[in-house]
């Protein structure tokens, strides 16, 4: 590790001049001097004359190289005994790419950890689900990250409490409760360890920063509670084209879009499934080019699962992506340059619930987006859960569901709907599982291992629910079509090998392929009003009519 790592014993202590030898610790401390708020939530500046931690960005006086140690985790910061800089509230940033972009057994965790499954399943359900002892997942994660488990889980909380004490209205106890404390004197032990404050002065001190406090909570009747909160994206953020492919995939019941215009903006609302009940989320686009941000309306049955909501959505946006050095990597290829140009922080959309990214690949392949359309809701109001929350009436079927009564529903050759019913069975006896802590190369073995499943459809859940930058999917159709569009190979090998030079960012060069032939599509649907009316004109010259008067 490098100096990034505060767990390095030494026996002198080092220098300024030795720290800026190293250059992990050079690039960043230049990025901290600089103030770039590029940088915010993808590592920690410790000080340590001063026993706070920040972000890169903070306003406060530059501290010296000695005095700093960088951190990649807010709980790094916290086990060195540093607390949270009241000044740039360090936390209250978009969260560090780096989970998605590495696939090691601590991003894996990491991701894990935000989902809500230690205070779910404890330290034992996390390590079971990555498969390694409980003993030796803290060892990789208090060398990897400079906090065992538990610590990372602990500031995971602390970080949700202060975004609901500065986003609603909800009384303190049940903040505590919502954030995943056990109880209210751990929560208010916990709060003044890191923040060195009350929690009625964390809200105080929001209502006074303009844009930080949002809506009152309003108490719901059969369904939980609503709240309103402001989650940060990374800049450059291009949600407008985000929002219009998930509206796009839209199921009726489930799921609805609002296009925008006349001043109406655009929005994507849907139900889903959480682990202690059902909720209901409106997402908009607000905050500005410079800090762009994502209003989230959300309705819960339990306000437990605020902080996996809160979570799922982030990854469905992609918001924490490193978009400058995303388009800047992708830019240096002349041919897709144009095309980053023209969409500026292009994302790749996420999954807030990854049994049923599967069955959208499943039945959604080798069809229009329109035809998938109809079959899932087709699916999903005969075998989805009924609801009554946020204006929904389903939630997606489950995997049980879909094995028992598939065949019941769906339509379509024999063979794809055995291989539905056929991962819908895996699931549910536990054969197959899919979520966040998974690897992509066992998540993809696993997959193709089923029958009926190829390379397609597990790079795209690997793509959608891992958020794995680096996938290409040089087998998708209209992908294909987009290369040939801005003049790349338009057979899959040619692709995939002329693809190469874009890694590790292959992801996000799909996207802007696949906008490319959607663009291909709008540009035919304009042409063909002149088109038709040529014809016709033609047409009308041929006939018999036409040639008797003449």
């Amino acid at each position: 590790m490098t100096s990034t790592t505060p767990t390095q014993g030494a026996a002198r202590r080092p220098t300024a001049d030795d720290r800026l030898a190293d250059p992990v610790f050079a690039r960043r401390y230049r990025a901290m001097s600089a103030r770039d708020a590029r940088f915010d939530g993808q590592f920690i500046t410790g000080v340590h004359s001063t026993g706070i931690y920040c972000r890169p960005s903070c306003p406060a006086v530059t501290p010296k190289a000695d005095n700093v140690t960088f951190y990649l985790t807010a709980a790094a910061a916290h086990e060195a005994g540093l607390r949270a800089c009241k000044r740039c509230l360090p936390d209250a940033v978009p969260g560090s790419p780096e989970w998605n972009v590495r696939d090691d057994l601590a991003a894996r965790a990491m991701r894990l950890i935000a989902d809500g499954t230690v205070e779910r399943e404890g330290v034992p359900g996390l390590a079971r689900r990555l498969g390694y002892t409980p003993r030796h997942l803290g060892r990789v994660l208090t060398a990897e990250l400079g906090a065992g488990p538990l610590a990372l889980a602990r500031a995971h909380r602390a970080q949700t409490a202060r975004l609901l004490l500065a986003g609603t209205d909800m009384p303190v106890t049940d903040v505590a409760f919502a954030a995943g404390f056990s109880s209210v004197r751990q929560f208010n032990e916990t709060m003044a360890e890191i923040y060195h404050v009350t929690p009625g002065a964390i809200r105080a001190s929001a209502r006074r920063r303009p844009g930080i406090a949002h809506g009152p909570m309003v108490p719901g009747a059969a369904a939980g509670a609503s709240l309103s909160l402001r989650l940060p994206a990374r800049a450059p953020f291009d949600g407008g084209r985000l929002l219009a492919f998930l509206g796009a995939r839209a199921i009726a019941g489930m799921e609805t879009a609002v296009t925008g215009g006349d001043g109406i903006a655009p929005s994507y609302s849907r139900a889903l499934r959480l682990p202690h009940g059902p909720a209901a989320i409106r997402l908009t686009l607000s905050g500005d080019a410079d800090a762009p941000a994502v209003e989230c309306e959300a309705t819960l049955a339990d306000m437990a699962d605020l902080a996996p909501l809160v979570a799922r959505v982030r990854r469905l946006l992609d918001l924490d992506a490193d978009a400058e050095a995303i388009d800047t990597a992708l830019a240096a290829d002349p041919v897709l340059a144009p095309s980053v140009a023209a969409a500026p922080g292009i994302r790749v959309p996420g999954a807030v619930d990854p049994e049923e990214i599967l069955f959208r690949a499943l039945i959604g392949q080798q069809v229009s987006v329109a035809a998938a359309r109809t079959a899932l809701a087709r699916l999903t109001d005969a075998l989805g859960e009924p609801v009554a929350i946020g204006g929904f009436t389903r939630l997606f079927p489950t995997a049980q569901a879909i094995a028992e009564h598939g065949r019941e529903v769906l339509r379509g050759p024999g063979k794809r709907i055995d291989a539905i019913v056929g991962a819908a069975a895996a699931l549910a006896d536990g054969s197959l599982a899919i979520d966040v802590g998974e690897s992509r190369a066992e998540l993809e073995a696993r997959l193709i291992a089923l029958p009926g499943i190829g390379a397609w459809t597990a790079g795209y859940v690997a793509l959608r629910v891992l958020g794995s930058p680096d996938v290409l999917l040089t087998g998708d159709l209209a992908l294909r079509q987009g290369a040939a569009r801005l003049g790349l190979p338009a057979e899959a090998r040619a692709l995939a090998e002329r693809g190469a030079a874009w890694s590790p960012w292959r992801s996000y060069a799909g996207m802007h392929l696949w906008e490319s032939a959607h663009l291909a599509q709008q540009e035919a649907r304009a042409q063909r009003p002149a088109a038709e009316a040529t014809a016709s004109a033609r047409r009308a010259r041929l006939s018999p009519a036409a040639t008797r008067e003449a």
